[in-house]
């Protein structure tokens, strides 16, 4: 299956992103193959929810020959995907060419290193920008985010996009290349409801939150400001 329930999580197993990931994590993956990758692995991810996780509707065709029935996907117009800045930009670009239709909204978050994490393993959030388009009960809601390191950044990312979203929504997907168990776990605890997708589960948190073995700093090793 390409999508394995793995309790905390649910794990993408298609072995092309196992690779990609692979790539990834190399130390020496420059920044322009670094941000490729991510690129590649939003789309793998993307087909692998559309595989996993949507419907599809038999319909009537008609081919130069003669009439058929064919399949194709429910709602793919009904998508929406939350880029949180700044990691996620390539990650979503990827996405996008699964879901080339899908709104799009923007949260600016980052959490604040020099106050460093407080004894419950949370961050203090910044959020600097949110822009995010309607949601509607129909939708499917991807919020991507290559790195679930603590959870502190992504349960104020979903703090506004459930502030935002109908009560009744029913297919919300967090996605990540790589989370920490902790992040999965006060993830889960906060946001029940939330369909956690991972390509990783590594092993540990470091004392400064990040996520080991980890890929480093998603953000920087794509941009380049290391």
């Amino acid at each position: 299956m390409p999508i394995e329930d793995r309790g905390d999580a649910n794990v993408l197993t298609h072995a092309l992103a196992k690779d990609t990931l692979s790539r990834l994590r190399d130390v020496e993956t420059e920044q322009v193959e670094f941000r490729k990758g991510l690129v590649k692995l939003g789309r793998i991810c993307g087909y692998e929810i559309i595989d996993g996780a949507m419907e599809t509707e038999f319909v009537a065709i008609e081919t130069p020959l003669t009439e058929t029935t064919g399949e194709r996907v429910k709602g793919l117009d009904d998508v929406v995907i939350i880029n949180v800045l700044r990691a996620a930009t390539p990650f979503v670009e990827g996405l996008l060419k699964a879901f080339p239709r899908a709104k799009q909204g923007v949260i600016s978050a980052g959490r604040d290193e020099d106050a460093g994490m407080n004894d419950d393993g949370e961050f203090p959030i910044t959020i600097d920008y949110v822009k995010l388009p309607e949601i509607t009960p129909e939708d499917t809601v991807i919020v991507a985010d290559p790195m679930l390191a603590t959870g502190s950044t992504m349960c104020t990312v979903l703090d506004h996009v459930t502030d935002e979203a109908p009560d009744d929504i029913e297919d919300l997907f967090v996605l990540s290349a790589v989370s920490a168990p902790d992040g999965l776990l006060r993830v889960g605890e906060q946001f029940p409801d939330a369909d956690l997708l991972t390509v990783a589960i590594d092993d540990h948190l470091d004392d400064d939150g990040f996520i080991v073995p980890g890929l480093g700093d998603a953000g920087d090793r794509a941009f380049r400001t290391t």
